[in-house]
């Protein structure tokens, strides 16, 4: 049981808390999306393809991938403990920042240090961009495993309470790192000395992310110390591959991950793309792009914490998880084939961005115990990651394949124009694989009982 008098147990501790750990993963969330506005920027000054920039996005998700970082890290998670765990990823995210901007620092690429070693091989590309994939896959590397970092704090905090709506309000804020980022970035390469002050700033708020997680570590100990009925830093469970396989067997885990990777499969790759799309297809300034790029983030702000009270209130997980999942196909439909103002859709990709997270995160937490959250969300996210990492590549190589005209001399010239709307209707395609999951995982829970359709107070 609980002490009597935890930590946990103060409504302003515990939203102090999430509000603590969420600016975190908004550092993360603004690096992941700041160098997204520059594409235009990135092509003219290194020469950059469409699919070197799908590249770079996607080198994001190799560790998650192919080294299973995510699943490892939520299994470290859940046998080191948050502190620990969160020190070395956080920390790695951060390192990843910095070797990112050093890759595109007028200081490396006047031949500073590491330029001619990054020159001597694999010469189908840039220095520039291989010192940038170095930097992109050691953030990767510690980026995901951070998230599942501080949704394991989130759900230790407000397990039994009002934890839809935590993890809403804790994917709002992080989303609002997003929104400055496609709002700011491009002001920063316009305003400042030099264009490439964006990247580093970004890598700045790493940095500042890092000290604020061990700001956090000293009331983790705090309330482990109020805590007697469960595992604490010095006493933890051990992890179980008996345990892995039953978790990864199961029909409503395996449903809510398949819709986990297809759902993020047909929004993040299109949100790094997004200002480039609407540059290209509404002949917008890097500016504005970013602007109406950022729409995204900003509908995902004030409805995921709305939808996440909701979620605690009413339960109907699963129904607003196919109702989402419909809105995202209905959206890229609308961006492929109609030149509406685009301001609209954005918003309504927003409202699906809430609706599917909100109701998708919390339902873990019903399926899976709470020792193993740590390693359920580890696997989620790896598997996630192997659609961030595809999709990126997919969409660069799908638009220079369908964008014959578009020359590297052309791009030299600045003077040029992408049709995106192939892209559009794989990443459709992809929304309506995850209504089918979302369909699927209904039914299994009316046979599992998990209580997906539940409210909180019910379930709990």
């Amino acid at each position: 049981m609980l002490a009597k008098h935890s930590m946990k147990d103060s409504r302003l501790s515990r939203w102090g808390i999430l509000i603590l750990v969420a600016s975190i993963q908004a550092a993360n969330y603004y690096f992941y999306d700041a160098i997204s506005p520059l594409k235009r920027t990135l092509e003219t000054e290194f020469g950059f393809t469409s699919s070197d920039f799908g590249l770079f996005v996607s080198f994001y998700s190799i560790p998650n991938t192919f080294l299973l970082m995510a699943v490892f890290g939520g299994i470290i998670l859940d046998r080191l403990g948050i502190r620990r765990t969160g020190i070395l990823f956080i920390g790695l995210m951060a390192l990843g920042g910095f070797i990112t901007a050093y890759g595109a620092s007028t200081f490396y690429t006047s031949g500073g240090p590491f330029y001619e070693v990054m020159g001597s091989f694999w010469k189908r590309y840039s220095p520039e961009l291989k010192m940038m994939l170095l930097g992109r896959f050691f953030f990767g590397l510690g980026a995901e495993t951070s998230i599942v970092v501080i949704s394991k704090i989130i759900v230790k905090w407000f397990i039994g309470k009002e934890l839809a709506m935590a993890l809403g309000t804790k994917i709002a804020i992080a989303r609002l790192g997003s929104f400055a980022a496609f709002n700011f970035s491009p002001y920063l390469k316009e305003t400042a000395s030099h264009w490439t002050i964006a990247i580093w700033f970004a890598a700045l708020l790493l940095g500042i992310a890092f000290l604020g997680f061990l700001f956090y570590s000293w009331f983790d100990l705090k309330i482990d110390r109020q805590l007697t009925d469960t595992a604490t830093e010095s006493k933890r469970s051990k992890f179980s591959f008996k345990d892995f396989k039953k978790l990864i067997t199961t029909p409503s885990f395996i449903y809510i991950t398949l819709l986990c990777v297809t759902f993020y499969s047909a929004v993040f790759p299109f949100q790094s793309f997004s200002a480039d799309f609407f540059l290209n297809k509404f002949n917008l300034t890097q500016q504005q792009s970013g602007q109406i790029a950022s729409y995204l983030s900003l509908g995902t702000l004030f409805f995921t914490p709305f939808f996440g009270f909701l979620v605690d209130r009413f339960g109907r997980s699963a129904t607003l998880m196919i109702f989402g999942s419909l809105l995202l196909v209905l959206i890229h439909l609308t961006f492929a084939f109609t030149n509406i103002n685009p301001v609209i859709p954005m918003i309504f990709l927003g409202i699906a961005f809430s609706l599917v997270p909100a109701a998708m995160w919390p339902s873990v937490a019903k399926i899976v115990s709470q020792e193993r959250i740590g390693t359920a969300f580890g696997a989620m996210y790896s598997i996630q990651n192997l659609g961030l990492w595809a999709f990126p590549l997919l969409i660069g190589i799908v638009l220079d394949k369908t964008n014959p005209a578009i020359t590297p001399e052309i791009i030299a010239s600045g003077n040029y124009t992408y049709d995106y709307t192939w892209t559009l209707i794989m990443l459709a395609g992809l929304g309506i694989l995850g209504l089918l999951f979302a369909i699927l995982l209904k039914r299994e829970d009316k046979q599992s009982g998990f209580g997906l359709e539940l409210s909180a107070k019910k379930k709990f």
